[in-house]
């Protein structure tokens, strides 16, 4: 498979007038769909050479083995060192297991094989897919085409004319809101109506979760989930203003939070040959424990902190020793924000997250104007605006300010002025 070839095939269809999609009647799109079936103008119709054959269904306990051990074990993300994660739980999980760069920022072609070695997904709709979000939401122009399943990323892409600057940082899936990601998603909330469109919304999984078939192959489970898709389209209408569904994020893409958990998230069995999606395999690719009702859910590498935190608490301590060994002591974290947060409400919700990017913000600007200078507002723009848009949607508590005196009681804080 040429991906570059794809990409310019692709770049081409774009630019061209016929790619844009009038509103169809039911009328008109019962044609379409019998012109598609049809006519031998079409490259993959049934009278054509080239037809595709339709997908066998069966169970084979070997071939459609999917490892997750040696190299595929699961390993979490490391958030704050930059591995990127985003809208898509499938591309999320592929990074947690090694099937794609850990870093969650992968070229086109490692994308392709990924999905189809695990998912078991078309190569044409692979490639198609890969494709399109390297030209718009990756670096087309690079020796190894790609794009990052998260934010924005330009290590390890490093493209022709983004390495001279011509060109802006990728954004990656999560910056790729109505070009790639849209509204009507089945588990993440509309962007303008609530903020983020990478975090998970605990209310619509819980939706999605109770509409799930139990003990039902997955092509009944799909359709099924119908009367939720239509809900969801309908509440995006009733509740946005600024709701929008083009052709590609919206009509083709949207789709795909429906249709493929049944059909790629599933295990087969010689009771499913097609698949069944059962309710805890479901919980793992998102990220949520508990039960209904009681659903938690914390996004990447915050989990894995927490995980410890549970076996240790003063791993969630900020403080240090007082000059002497054995003396370490941890800051009363209700004076040190003034009442905002203490160490029962700091592990719960998105408290964490919220704490660690506010107490940045906070810190930020005496610590950077001794490394930028006169640039330091500069700087802080870029941190704020990074910063914010990870904290929209969270719910955060308004933390105005810490006491940072109460650092001073430290001798190695006082040691790295």
């Amino acid at each position: 498979m040429n991906v570059l070839f794809s990409l310019i095939t692709l770049i081409a269809l774009l630019t061209s007038p016929a790619i844009s999609f009038p509103r169809l009647d039911p009328k008109s799109l019962q044609e379409l769909l019998k012109r598609g079936t049809e006519s031998n103008a079409c490259p993959f119709s049934k009278n054509s050479a080239h037809a595709l054959t339709k997908r066998q269904i069966g169970f084979d306990p070997i071939a459609q083995r999917v490892s997750t051990s040696g190299k595929y074990v699961w390993k979490a993300p490391n958030l704050a060192a930059g591995d990127k994660r985003g809208p898509c739980p499938g591309l999320n999980a592929l990074a947690n297991h090694g099937y794609l760069p850990h870093n969650g920022v992968a070229p086109a072609a490692t994308i392709i094989q990924a999905v189809n070695q695990v998912y078991g997904m078309a190569l044409d709709l692979g490639t198609f897919l890969a494709a399109f979000g390297t030209v718009f939401n990756g670096d087309p122009l690079s020796l190894t085409p790609g794009f990052s399943i998260g934010g924005p990323a330009s290590i390890g892409l490093g493209g022709t004319l983004s390495s001279l600057g011509i060109t802006r940082t990728p954004s990656g899936l999560t910056g790729s809101h109505n070009n790639y990601e849209g509204d009507t998603s089945a588990t993440r909330g509309d962007l303008y109506a609530v903020g983020n469109n990478d975090l998970l919304q605990l209310p619509l999984f819980e939706q999605y979760y109770d509409t799930l078939l139990e003990n039902t192959p997955a092509p009944q489970q799909y359709s099924a989930l119908f009367p939720f898709r239509q809900a969801r389209f309908n509440h995006s209408i009733h509740t946005n203003p600024y709701f929008f569904f083009p052709q590609f994020a919206g009509v083709f893409v949207s789709h795909a939070g429906y249709a493929f958990p049944p059909a790629l998230m599933s295990n087969k069995s010689a009771q499913y040959p097609s698949g069944y999606l059962d309710k805890a395999t479901f919980k793992s690719f998102f990220g949520v424990t508990g039960e209904p009702g009681n659903f938690k859910y914390q996004p990447g590498f915050i989990a894995s902190v927490l995980e410890y935190a549970q076996h240790d608490p003063r791993l969630l301590s900020i403080g240090g020793s007082t000059g002497t060994t054995d003396s370490f002591t941890g800051l009363d974290l209700t004076n040190f924000t003034n009442g905002i947060y203490n160490a029962a409400t700091l592990a719960q919700g998105n408290n964490l997250q919220c704490f660690i990017s506010q107490l940045v913000q906070a810190e930020a600007p005496g610590v950077l104007a001794g490394v930028y200078g006169d640039l330091t507002t500069k700087a802080l723009e870029v941190l704020r605006e990074s910063l914010g848009k990870g904290l929209e949607g969270l719910g955060c508590p308004e933390l105005r300010g810490v006491e940072g005196g109460m650092y001073e009681r430290f001798p190695g804080y006082r040691r790295g002025d």
